[in-house]
């Protein structure tokens, strides 16, 4: 299982938030519910299959064997990961 969370940069509501993402939507709500994070919050297809959480939420996701990336530097992995999520809420094979 590898799920990803990008750097905690964009600021809103007083915080800074990261994207939470996976390879595998089933694996990414797993992991997203260890975090206490709900399904309500699953932010879908044109927004990029994705859960937002808060730097906090970042930092304990990295200790819970979240892999860290760079929404800058790695651009191409992020831009896969997300298509391959839209290709499976889609019901198209991964």
């Amino acid at each position: 299982m590898t799920v990803y969370v990008d750097d905690a940069v964009w600021p809103w509501r007083g915080e800074r938030w990261a994207h939470l993402m996976a390879d595998r939507l089933d694996e990414l709500h797993a992991f997203a519910a260890r975090l206490g994070k709900r399904r309500e919050s699953f932010q879908d297809k044109a927004s990029g299959c994705h859960y937002d959480v808060t730097a906090q939420m970042r930092e304990r996701a990295i200790a819970l064997g979240a892999v860290p990336i760079s929404r800058h530097r790695d651009r191409a992995q992020v831009r896969a990961i997300i298509q391959r999520a839209r290709d499976q809420a889609a019901g198209r094979a991964p």
